[in-house]
C-alpha cells in the first residue's frame, strides 16, 4: 500500500527561484530526467541561463511542433505486398524496434510521451503481428501525445492494432464483444469500477459494432455498417442509437471530472511520484477540462509548478528499463550503433520492458515493479556491457565526459563526486560512500601519483578509471532513480 503524500509539498503554483529554492544544476538534470532522458552538461549549463519558465515552454513548445517520424517504405502494407513475410516482418519490426529507441534518445518530451502513451492505451504487437499496424499505432501516439484527448481516445480506438489486440474486430450486432467497451472505461479514460456499470459497458459494445470489415490481412480494417447494431442503447443515462463518435462524446460530457482525474493521475505517477498527490491531480484536472481537454496546458502547468520542483520529489522514481539505458547514453552523449540500439531493446526486454509489448492490457506497473532480484544484476550486467564496449570502442568518450563534468583537476575525489552526482538525482547519503567510490576511481594509479598532484584528467589511465567507477556506480541503489 502507497503512503499518503508528504503533507509539506509545495503545490501548483508556479515555480519562482529563490536563494533557498535556487534554479540549478540538480533541478535543471531533473527537470530534463522527467521530460525526456536527460541531458549533457553542456545543455544544462546553457539553461542556467535561460530559467525554468521559458525553458519549459520551449521543451512542450518543440514536442508540440515536433515533425512525425517519417513512415517506413512499409508503413502501409497488406500481406499480399509482402514477396516473403516470414524474413521481411520480423526484419521490419526489429527496424522499428531501434526507430523508437533512437526517436526516445533524441527526441526528449515528445517521446518520453510516446513511451508513456503506449504503457496507457496498451496494445501488444504479439498479438496483431503486423509491422504496418506496428508503426500506425506508433504515429498515433506521436501525432496526439500532446494534443487533444478526446481526439486521442477516439482515434486509438479504431486504429487497426487497437482494433485486433481488443477484439474489436469480432464486435457485431448479431454477437457482441465487450472487449474494448470494457477496458475503454476502465483502463483508458475513467479507471476501474469509476463512475460505469456493466450495463453501460454492455451497450457500449453495441454501439462500438461494425469496425471489421477489411480485405487483407494487415490491411486497413473500415467500418461496416452492415454489422452495425441500429438498436437503441443506453449509456450514461443517455438513450438514442449510438455509434462509434456518439460514445466518446456522451463519455466526455457524462464523466469529464472522471476522465480528467484519471488521466491526471496517470501524468502525476509517471512524471511526478508514484504517491498520489490528490490535490495537486485535481487542479490539473480542473486545468484539462477548463482547456476542453488539450494536454500541452496540463504539461505546462505541472512541469512549472513549485510541487514539481519541490526537494521531495527529485528522484523518487525508479527508472525503467528503457530510462535506465537510454539516459545514460543521452547523458553521456555517448555512441551507439544499430547493434547497440537494437541491443537496447533486446535488454530492456529481458528487465522487464518490452516495447509495443506491455505485459498485459494494463500495462507495466512502473516504479517498485521494475526491480526484483533478477532484474536489478540484470541492469548491472547490461550498464556493465554497454560501458565496457565504450571502454573497448571509445575509450575517448569517458576521458572527455570526466573532463566536461569536472574541468581540469588533480583531485580524484572532486572527480568521483562531480561524476556520481551527475549520473545520480540526488547524490550518495554519505561521505563513506564517495570515499570508497573514490577508491575505486583511483584504480591501479599509485597513491603517490595523487600526493604529487602528478595525476589529472588526460592521463592514459582516465578512460579506464572512468569505466571503473562507473561500473561501480551503476551498483549502488542511487543510480536506479530518476
Amino acid at each position: 500500500m502507497l503512503a499518503p503524500p508528504p503533507c509539506d509539498l509545495d503545490g501548483i503554483a508556479q515555480y519562482v527561484p529563490t536563494a533557498n529554492k535556487p534554479w540549478n544544476e540538480q533541478r535543471i538534470q531533473h527537470l530534463y530526467r522527467r521530460m525526456g532522458f536527460g541531458a549533457d552538461k553542456a545543455t544544462i549549463q546553457s539553461a542556467l541561463s535561460i530559467g525554468p519558465d521559458v525553458l519549459i515552454d520551449q521543451l512542450i513548445d518543440e514536442a508540440v511542433n515536433m515533425p512525425l517520424t517519417p513512415a517506413p517504405a512499409w508503413g502501409n502494407w497488406a500481406l499480399s505486398d509482402y514477396a516473403n513475410v516470414e524474413v521481411e516482418g520480423p526484419q521490419q519490426v526489429l527496424d522499428w524496434y531501434v526507430q523508437f529507441i533512437q526517436d526516445m534518445r533524441d527526441n526528449g518530451l515528445r517521446d518520453k510521451l510516446t513511451l508513456f502513451w503506449s504503457n496507457h492505451f496498451v496494445t501488444q504487437l504479439d498479438v496483431y503481428k503486423c509491422p504496418s499496424y506496428m508503426f500506425q499505432y506508433y504515429n498515433l501516439l506521436q501525432q496526439h501525445g500532446t494534443g487533444n484527448f478526446r481526439d486521442f481516445a477516439h482515434a486509438v480506438g479504431i486504429s487497426p492494432a487497437m482494433i485486433v489486440f481488443l477484439n474489436s474486430y469480432q464486435n457485431t450486432a448479431a454477437s457482441p464483444n465487450e472487449n474494448y467497451a470494457r477496458e475503454l472505461y476502465e483502463l483508458f479514460t475513467l479507471g476501474v469500477n469509476n463512475g460505469y456499470t456493466q450495463n453501460d459497458i454492455v451497450e457500449t459494445a453495441k454501439a462500438l459494432t461494425g469496425w471489421n470489415g477489411f480485405t487483407d490481412i494487415c490491411a486497413p480494417i473500415t467500418f461496416s455498417d452492415a454489422t452495425h447494431s441500429h438498436e437503441s442503447k443506453t449509456i450514461f443515462g443517455q438513450t438514442g442509437d449510438w455509434g462509434y463518435d456518439d460514445v466518446i462524446a456522451i463519455l466526455f460530457a457524462q464523466r469529464s471530472t472522471e476522465v480528467a482525474r484519471f488521466i491526471c493521475g496517470k501524468l502525476y505517477a509517471f512524471f511526478v511520484s508514484p504517491v498520489p498527490d490528490p490535490n495537486i491531480i485535481d487542479q490539473l484536472a480542473t486545468t484539462f477540462i477548463n482547456s476542453d481537454f488539450e494536454i500541452a496546458p496540463v504539461l505546462r502547468q505541472l512541469f512549472k509548478s513549485e510541487h514539481f520542483f519541490d526537494q521531495d520529489v527529485i528522484g523518487v522514481r525508479i527508472k525503467s528499463p528503457m530510462e535506465m539505458l537510454i539516459s545514460f547514453i543521452r547523458q553521456g552523449q555517448f555512441s551507439t550503433t544499430q547493434e547497440i540500439l537494437g541491443g537496447t531493446q533486446y535488454f530492456g526486454a529481458l528487465l522487464g520492458q518490452q516495447i509495443f509489448d506491455p505485459v498485459d492490457v494494463a500495462g507495466w506497473q512502473e516504479n517498485h515493479e521494475w526491480i526484483n532480484t533478477s532484474t536489478i544484476t540484470g541492469r548491472w550486467l547490461v550498464t556493465g556491457y554497454y560501458a565496457g564496449w565504450l571502454y573497448q570502442n571509445h575509450p575517448e568518450e569517458l576521458g572527455a565526459l570526466a573532463l566536461a563534468l569536472v574541468g581540469p583537476t588533480t583531485d580524484p575525489a572532486l572527480a568521483t563526486r562531480r561524476i556520481i552526482d551527475f549520473f545520480t538525482p540526488r547524490g550518495l547519503v554519505t561521505d563513506a560512500e564517495y570515499d570508497q567510490a573514490t577508491q575505486v576511481f583511483k584504480w591501479e594509479v599509485p597513491q603517490n601519483y595523487y600526493d604529487l598532484n602528478a595525476w589529472n584528467l588526460d592521463w592514459s589511465t582516465v578512460p579506464a578509471q572512468v569505466y571503473f567507477l562507473l561500473i561501480h556506480l551503476s551498483h549502488m541503489p542511487e543510480f536506479q532513480l530518476a
